[in-house]
């Protein structure tokens, strides 16, 4: 079954369970006719009217040496008297009734009538529907005579073998109808699929994510349609990403390995020529070539943290306050002429601390970068709220909403060292611990960097206790 295509598993179903239906009703109704037709011969049977004086004469015929001649059953029924020692006696011409117990309880007067099923006693043992009741007599006796009127179940039978086979037909019209309806319906439901299939098909044969597929109505094939085209144009996108990520960090890795190469190139022509350079100016070159490896590890570590998945990090309660002060010290050293002012209330999150120290300090570098020398940089958190403002040239209006995208610098921050992935590392992070981080020009010059992340002015009970051993 599971070998077969999905529209002949559909038409096969469909007509499985119109047989079972189809069946179901037609032995119903079966049942119910042969109910019916049993329980209207049993009334005809119980309601015929027999002459007792004719069976008066029967009795005597059967008992007599010399019998009446033309003697004749006068009803169309077979007609047999059943007397008190088990025998019978019938009409000339009539086959004798096997008699049940039933008919010689009535005949004792022990049961008021009796209605089976018999046979009849000669050698074609015909099938016979039965009514038994004794003869009336005397007011309160009983005469010892019971009567029993028959009449062949081929009455019922016949009609019932024709009803069969009717149903038969029509049942097995009903099923051949119903897989051929069941298989056109089928293959008009699952065109839509069929769309599908060959989308999916072109689209891994070709990697061709721009094709979508038409969405018509809104049923299950409508919103499976819609999650195809979601999904391509975020594979698209994604993919789109990765490219220009790859050109990116290509072009943003050029600069400073064509730096290197060049400085190196140089001091390599200095030793072969055997002409060394001067003291000073060799001193600049390898604080050019220093200078050049830490910015190229500072933009491989920031493209590792960009390459990690977006899977959910693990979590734990940070104290803010003090992530903000080691990185404050770290911004001390990079801004020695700077003047820093912090005020940190306690905040705890829950953030992954590596991660969220990294995106405070991208910040702060940020401030300091772009401070004016002997100029000052002020930090302030409370409830939450992490506040970083330099005094520098600021940010244009035009320019806020790129801040935050992937090697995206500002054209007059092009010549500063960096690499354009800081804010947006910044962002990933404050947006995996549930935060929110924003940028805006500042009263006065400079730029506002404000970071909101959920968390409590103190710290959870465990972490306390861990903190105090």
């Amino acid at each position: 079954m599971k070998r077969l295509p999905l529209r002949s598993r559909l038409a096969i179903l469909t007509a499985a369970a119109v047989a079972v239906a189809v069946a179901a009703v037609a032995l119903s109704c079966w049942l119910i006719t042969k109910q019916q037709l049993t329980n209207q011969l049993d009334t005809t049977l119980r309601s015929a009217k027999v002459d007792i004086n004719d069976l008066r004469r029967l009795a005597r015929d059967c008992t007599s040496p010399s019998p009446s001649e033309g003697v004749v059953q006068p009803t169309p029924y077979t007609t047999q008297i059943v007397y008190g020692d088990g025998q019978t006696c019938t009409y000339p011409g009539k086959a004798k009734l096997t008699v049940h117990e039933s008919d010689l309880a009535v005949m004792k007067g022990t049961q008021r009538y009796a209605v089976h099923n018999t046979t009849t006693a000669d050698s074609s043992q015909t099938d016979m529907r039965v009514v038994t009741r004794s003869l009336e007599g005397p007011p309160g006796t009983t005469t010892g005579i019971a009567v029993s009127i028959a009449q062949p179940l081929s009455t019922i039978d016949d009609p019932l073998s024709t009803l069969a086979w009717v149903l038969l037909a029509v049942a097995g019209i009903g099923v051949v109808g119903a897989g051929g309806a069941g298989l056109l319906i089928a293959r008009a439901g699952l065109k839509p699929v069929d769309r599908l299939t060959e989308t999916v098909e072109h689209v891994a044969r070709t990697e061709d994510l721009s094709v979508r597929i038409p969405v018509e109505g809104e049923d299950e094939i409508a919103r499976l349609s819609e999650s195809f085209n979601a999904m391509t144009a975020a594979l698209a996108s994604s993919r789109d990403r990765q490219q220009q990520l790859i050109a990116d960090a290509g072009h943003e890795l050029r600069t400073p390995l064509t730096s290197l190469r060049t400085n190196i190139e140089l001091l390599e022509r200095s030793e072969a020529a055997g002409r060394p350079i001067p003291p000073a100016d060799r001193k600049a070159l390898l604080a050019s070539v220093k200078a050049q490896m830490t910015e190229l590890a500072a933009l491989i570590g920031d493209l590792q943290e960009l390459s990690r998945p977006d899977a959910a990090p693990t979590l734990q309660v940070v104290a803010l306050h003090e992530v903000a002060e080691a990185a404050l010290e770290r911004a001390r050293l990079r801004g020695p002429d700077l003047t820093i002012r912090a005020d940190l209330a306690p905040w705890y999150v829950r953030a992954e601390p590596a991660a969220l120290e990294r995106a405070v300090v991208n910040l702060l570098d940020n401030a300091v970068k772009f401070s004016p020398p002997a100029g000052s940089v002020e930090v302030r958190l409370e409830h939450g709220v992490l506040m970083v403002r330099d005094h520098g040239p600021g940010i244009p209006e035009d320019e806020l909403p790129h801040v935050f995208e992937r090697f995206w610098r500002s054209p007059s921050a092009r010549s500063l060292p960096g690499s354009g992935l800081g804010l947006s590392i910044v962002a990933r992070t404050v947006q995996q611990s549930g935060g929110e981080v924003s940028l805006r020009p500042a009263g006065g010059g400079g730029t506002v960097a404000t970071v909101r992340l959920p968390g409590a002015p103190t710290a959870p009970p465990a972490v306390a206790a861990r903190a105090e051993t």
